[in-house]
């Protein structure tokens, strides 16, 4: 009997022992540690400076960028009909002008722009401020600033605004003009209908877009970023923080983003940015031809061994082009030293030109080529949409 209590003993010392250690070192594997209510967590160990800290995302290019990308709040007076009979003839039969005059009315909207200068000079789309009687302009911190319109470009869609909030602002860096890549990851930031300033993710899916009938001179970067209503005018930047371009408009039958928008690359937008802030307004030469690319079907009614140029398809009266004898039919294959490849080719490298200088066009005309000088002019301004 004395030998069995040993035994008992010496097992009963083990199993505490054992009880002991596993309780000490793996409290989780007891049965009663999550009876009991006790959740043993693993954390990491906390980092003593934030140069310790490795982020896997790239919430350092956002926070480089996200003070220098603006909220814009615009405001403008319409006058809605008094009566909505007014246009009824009937109703004008008994009334007369008596309800011409009409209500006024107050309409708001809201964008992103980009803070390009420290001493408040901002980037924006022209259609976010085109309307606009009010600008209010609210900054990452909150802050609130009046802003004035400096000048406009319908033609690319771009305006700059101008804030008097000191001379310490927060100016984005501006990436190099050829940075963007097909493939390449960006950041789209802005303010996506009035929630606030937002930060989505995505890559460059194409360059060099146009034909889209956006705006008169198209080259836009494409990208799968989320771009909502609100974002326009708003950054689209690479993992280091640099502008890429101005996001400008999306492709969306229901308004929301479908992963196709489009930025103005930000080669484009520096040139009008530039232009704008000097003289405020964008000067472009102009000679007042109407054209159309050139087909295999075109080339061969014009019997023509390859399709190369563009096809004037109209002279505006009074234009360069009319004073210089140029006629429709004519093929332009040439501009001074550049060659003429298509309808957008040709469009860039005519505004590139200065008005007043005189320049030489290469036009095939009855299958001979002739060599006519044009004096450039100056671009008229397009018609309000």
């Amino acid at each position: 009997m004395r030998k069995f209590w040993l035994l008992f003993a010496q097992a009963t010392t083990v199993v505490l022992a054992v009880l002991f250690v596993v309780h000490t070192l793996k409290p989780a594997l007891l049965p009663s540690a999550a009876r009991n209510g006790v959740v043993t967590l693993y954390q990491d160990e906390p980092h003593t400076t934030s140069s310790d800290h490795i982020g896997t995302g790239f919430s350092h290019a956002a926070k480089k960028v996200m003070p220098s990308v603006v909220n814009i709040f615009t405001s403008n007076e319409v006058k809605q009909p008094a009566h909505p009979f007014v246009d009824d003839p009937r109703f004008r039969f008994f009334f007369g002008d008596e309800f011409d005059e009409g209500v006024p009315q107050q309409n708001s909207s809201l964008g992103s722009g980009v803070i390009v200068s420290n001493d408040g000079f901002i980037l924006t789309n022209h259609h976010v401020v085109e309307a606009a009687d009010q600008i209010e302009v609210a900054f990452a911190d909150g802050i609130k600033a009046r802003g004035r319109i400096i000048g406009t470009d319908p033609e690319t869609d771009l305006a700059v605004i101008k804030v008097d909030a000191g001379n310490n602002l927060p100016a984005i860096t501006f990436a190099g003009s050829e940075a963007a890549l097909i493939g390449d990851i960006v950041l789209a930031i802005g303010n996506p209908f009035g929630v606030g300033q937002t930060v989505t993710m995505g890559i460059v899916s194409a360059l060099k877009r146009n034909h889209l009938g956006l705006n008169t001179f198209e080259n836009f970067i494409q990208t799968d970023a989320a771009i909502n209503p609100g974002n326009s005018g708003g950054a689209l930047v690479d993992i280091e923080g640099n502008l890429l371009g101005i996001n400008s408009a999306i492709y969306s039958p229901s308004g929301g983003s479908l992963g196709i928008g489009f930025a103005i690359p930000v080669s484009t937008a520096k040139k009008v940015m530039e232009q704008i802030i000097q003289n405020g307004s964008v000067t472009r030469g102009w000679i007042g031809v109407a054209v159309q690319d050139m087909t295999p079907e075109l080339a061969e009614s014009f019997k023509l061994n390859d399709a190369r140029g563009v096809l004037i398809s109209e002279i505006v009266r009074g234009s360069p082009a009319d004073r210089a004898g140029i006629k429709p039919g004519d093929i332009l294959i040439g501009i001074g030293d550049n060659t003429t490849i298509d309808s957008t080719s040709m469009l860039e490298i005519i505004s590139a030109l200065t008005p007043g200088k005189t320049v030489s066009l290469l036009l095939l005309r009855n299958q001979n080529e002739v060599a006519v000088q044009v004096k450039v002019g100056k671009r008229p301004k397009p018609k309000a949409r």
